[in-house]
């Protein structure tokens, strides 16, 4: 069972959505919110599996939220749903941390199809947008904070988890969310993805 939770600061999106998934029998709803601190409490509270979140809110806005979210709670998985389709703010949510980006014109099914995907480890983008060009090596700079450039720098020198962690004074669990960040950033999969990644452009670094 999908363990959801909703946040918008309009409430009729959160009723629309609800109302458009409540009979789908691997979705449970455990809760919404019209703000971003209402939602860091129920995830607190509910933890679920999957956050569907606007990107303009009070209290907190779905990028910080995003970048809160991952860094305190990395288990849940986030998809931002948002009438914007600029290429900034979908980069943005992208750095942040999303696994998913669908736009608030989309289909029921494009809706749940995003919330099944993401639940099994995948990412979800809408067809309405283009995110080739950013998940691709030349534009990693750009989509990669200077932190998680850093970190890729030196895992292209062969370095572990342990002693990126000790060379930049950061906690090897930190090391480790970022690898995984940036995995999902630059559409890899697997254990050796990123190391073979970052050996391949270590020289061009």
């Amino acid at each position: 069972m999908i363990r959801l939770a909703i946040a918008d600061d309009h409430q009729s999106i959160i009723d629309g959505l609800q109302l458009l998934l409540q009979n789908e029998t691997d979705i449970e709803f455990v809760g919404t919110a019209n703000d971003g601190k209402g939602l860091v409490e129920l995830i607190q509270h509910k933890r679920p599996h999957i956050v569907i979140t606007d990107i303009r809110m009070p209290n907190m806005n779905g990028i910080e939220l995003t970048r809160f979210i991952k860094a305190n709670y990395p288990g849940v998985k986030i998809i931002a749903f948002s009438m914007f389709d600029q290429d900034d703010a979908i980069q943005q949510m992208i750095e942040a941390g999303v696994s998913g980006y669908i736009l608030k014109n989309s289909t029921l099914q494009e809706v749940l199809k995003a919330v099944q995907q993401v639940y099994l480890g995948e990412t979800y983008f809408d067809p309405q947008i283009n995110v080739e060009d950013k998940s691709s090596s030349k534009h990693e700079k750009t989509l990669l904070t200077n932190r998680q450039y850093e970190i890729l720098k030196l895992i292209g020198e062969g370095k572990t988890t342990s002693e990126i962690a000790e060379e930049l004074f950061i906690g090897v669990y930190t090391v480790s969310t970022h690898r995984k960040n940036m995995a999902r950033i630059l559409g890899l999969k697997g254990k050796g993805e990123l190391l073979r990644y970052a050996m391949e452009r270590k020289y061009d670094f």
